[in-house]
Order: structure tokens, then sequence, then C-alpha cells
């Protein structure tokens, strides 16, 4: 509950300003993704339960507030939070390159995913025009990995702890 609280505005937060301020902008060719970086953020230090809730809930932002379809980018950010956050809670303890490992896979990942998604509802997909600015847009978001985690450990306090593995004794 008191994870929730936290995570919350963060994520209004972060969707306010990706819509208003830097929907449509872009930078070097590549188009800022703040919802997303802040996504893998609230999933390296809380895991993937509140990772998963956080995408889901960035996504249900995002769609109504674009109003696109709504659900598709709940999908592709539910799932990219699932991933962050386990990966944050099993590989990523203790490596500085994890934030911007992490933020540039799930860049790739949620492009791909949407493109294929829309795709699969039917609806007209520019696919080349999201294939040649994932790849700027992964770097840009790996760049604003490692600023945008500290701003989220300010916010929401040291990451997870680990997951140990189990010994299994020999019968």
């Amino acid at each position: 509950m008191i994870v929730a609280l936290r995570v919350a505005p963060l994520v209004f937060l972060a969707s306010v300003i990706q819509v208003s301020s830097i929907s449509g902008g872009r930078v070097f060719g590549a188009e800022p993704d703040l919802v997303l970086v802040t996504l893998v953020a609230i999933g390296l230090l809380r895991g993937s339960v509140a990772g998963a809730g956080a995408g889901f809930a960035a996504g249900l932002l995002l769609d109504t507030m674009t109003l696109g379809t709504l659900g598709v980018t709940s999908i592709l950010l539910t799932v990219a939070g699932y991933w962050v956050g386990r990966y944050g809670e099993t590989t990523a303890q203790g490596r500085a390159y994890a934030p911007a490992l992490a933020a540039f896979a799930a860049s790739v990942a949620v492009t791909l995913g949407g493109v294929a998604l829309h795709y699969l509802l039917g609806e007209t997909v520019a696919g080349g025009e999201a294939l040649s600015v994932m790849l700027p847009t992964a770097v840009l978001s790996a760049i604003l990995a490692v600023p945008v985690l500290r701003l989220g450990r300010a916010v929401l306090g040291t990451g997870v702890q680990p997951v140990r593995a189990r010994e299994v004794g020999v019968v």
C-alpha cells in the first residue's frame, strides 16, 4: 500500500509530461519515452509486481490521454514492467549497467510489440517509421535511465531484496 502511494504520483506525472510536453518531439531523431524510463526505474527498484501494476496504470493513462486504442499500451507496458522487475529482482542486483540495459531492451521490445499488436488488431501500422526510430529511441532511453533511476531512488528508496536460490538436498 505504501509503495502504491509513492509509485502512483510518479506514473501520473511521467504520463502527463509525456503527453503534454514530449509527445511528437524528437531529439537527434529519437522520440524520448519518459513513461517507459520511469517504468524501468520502478521495476528495478520495486520488483515485478510493482512494475507490472505501474505499467498497466501508465498504459491506461496514456491510452486515455491520447485517445488511442484502449488497452494496447497497457498490455505492452504491463509486460515490460513485469520483465524489468524480474530482471531487477534476479540478475540486475549490484550491476551498474542494469538501468541502461533494461531501458534499451524494454524500448526495443515495446516498439516491436507495438507494431506487431497493431498489425494483429488490423490497424494501419507505420512499421517502417517505427523501426527507423527504434534504435535511436532505445539509445536515448538508455541514456535517460540513470538520472530517472536516481530520481526514483530518491522517491521510492532503495531497491528490492535479491532473490536467493534455495539449496536442493539429495534424497
